[in-house]
């Protein structure tokens, strides 16, 4: 009797969340306490997708500790987070990985260390982690290719301006504009191999020279892609300096105020939306099932919206371009 009266004992103090190992960092009172590592802490994207975190880790009961690089380009801090993280022996990490390839080993000595790790927003290479939560990137970018198709009439030159070499989720984003590009033969792409950088002040240098070097102030670009918020707004910035904005077809991605303002003057013509609220909220409920031991998906896509003028005040849009985040961060 006392034997099973003990094991009885274990599977209540253990809860829903199943055994923890010594040293967890787990509290006390058996409640997972979750790293969620982005690519960067200073883009509105990612101020929303902590929000969705944060309202995921309220909803199931668990903690999340939220920390990130400043910027989107310091490979190594974030290496050094996942590496501290494995160390404090958390519950899981949900990692948005700054390279394809570079997070791979630190991942796996996660997963080595009997730590969980969900991958978010950007994919990673190797099947150390348990689940992949992020945008069809591919989807996205073939729907900004097939709508400046559209708006160039189906002819003349169009430049792509690439984000970041190692970043999964926008070179993703780049091959289906490609690609949707290509599907129409009386389009020429004059540029597809420049890298604007992680900064907004890196992608205006960078789209500077662009605009430059094949003629767009003379008429012989008729269209722009940007795959992300930096790159879009960077671009934006040198359209405008140049003279060019609303003359050209300019397509970008991601939301902040400045691009939703741009759009309503006229400056953009579209912008691809994800729904970072969304990835961010199923990042954390995608390993929370795995703390519970429950099955997930290898993929869950959170989805993509095409947001011109037309549907800008749509009530659904306005939720993607503008979400509350005062209930989640304050």
């Amino acid at each position: 009797m006392r034997r099973r009266d003990f094991m009885l004992g274990l599977a209540i103090a253990a809860g829903p969340w199943g055994c923890k190992k010594s040293g967890s960092a787990a509290e006390a009172g058996g409640k997972p306490r979750i790293a969620v590592i982005p690519k960067g802490t200073t883009h509105e994207f990612w101020k929303t997708v902590h929000a969705g975190a944060v309202k995921a880790s309220r909803e199931l009961g668990v903690d999340i500790v939220w920390k990130g690089p400043l910027k989107e380009d310091d490979l190594k801090d974030q290496i050094e987070l996942v590496q501290s993280f494995v160390a404090q022996k958390v519950s899981g990490i949900v990692l948005a990985p700054l390279s394809d390839k570079g997070l791979v080993n630190p991942v796996k000595a996660a997963r080595d260390a009997g730590i969980p790790v969900v991958i978010f927003d950007s994919d990673l290479q190797g099947g150390a982690h348990e689940s992949f939560v992020a945008t069809d990137n591919v989807a996205a970018g073939r729907m900004a290719g097939e709508q400046l198709a559209k708006l160039v009439g189906e002819t003349g030159s169009v430049i792509l301006l690439r984000y970041q070499e190692g970043s999964a989720s926008t070179t993703n984003r780049e091959q289906g504009f490609l690609d949707a590009i290509k599907a129409h033969p009386g389009i020429r792409i004059v540029s597809d191999n420049q890298y604007g950088g992680a900064t907004t002040e890196s992608a205006f240098s960078t789209s500077e020279s662009l605009l430059a070097a094949h003629k767009a102030a003379a008429g012989e670009v008729g269209g722009v892609f940007a795959p992300n918020e930096s790159t879009t707004f960077g671009m934006l910035l040198a359209l405008r300096k140049a003279g060019l904005a609303g003359k050209l077809k300019f397509i970008g991605f991601d939301a902040s105020d400045k691009l939703v303002q741009a759009l309503r003057e006229g400056h953009l013509d579209a912008l691809v939306l994800q729904d970072p609220m969304n990835i961010g909220y199923l990042a954390v409920k995608t390993m929370a099932h795995v703390l519970k031991h429950e099955p997930v998906q290898a993929r869950v896509d959170t989805g993509a919206t095409l947001v011109t003028r037309d549907n800008l005040d749509t009530p659904a849009v306005k939720q993607l371009v503008q979400p509350d985040l005062k209930p989640w961060l304050g």
